[in-house]
């Protein structure tokens, strides 16, 4: 079930469970992703809309509960992808993608 506050919230929220299956996406996700299905890829899974070494890559952050972090150029548009476990009793459930739109000068500040 999505969350009120995630449906208007400014950047794609996909969830999965531990099995790679796709269980929340918000509104702004099925947007995105509305080519392949939208809200249509819940209950479907993750490594049918990834490359074999994408799957290789989910496995592992399922198996080991780590994270995934990058930045790409898709359409003209800059963005973050940040992929990371969510938990239940220290346990990983599976993973959360939040996809955010970047300007392509965003500033870095290094803070002391």
């Amino acid at each position: 079930m999505t969350h009120p506050w995630t449906e208007q919230f400014p950047a794609a929220i996909t969830v999965c469970d531990r099995q790679g299956i796709i269980i929340e996406m918000n509104e702004r996700s099925r947007q995105t992703f509305a080519d392949e299905g939208g809200g249509a890829l819940i209950g479907s899974s993750l490594m049918d809309c990834h490359n074999p070494h994408s799957q290789g890559m989910i496995q592992q952050m399922l198996e080991k509960g780590t994270s995934n972090i990058y930045t790409i150029e898709k359409k003209g548009k800059h963005k973050l992808i940040y992929q990371a476990p969510w938990f239940e009793n220290g346990e990983c459930m599976g993973l959360v993608e939040m996809s955010f739109e970047i300007p392509a000068d965003m500033p870095h500040f290094i803070r002391s």
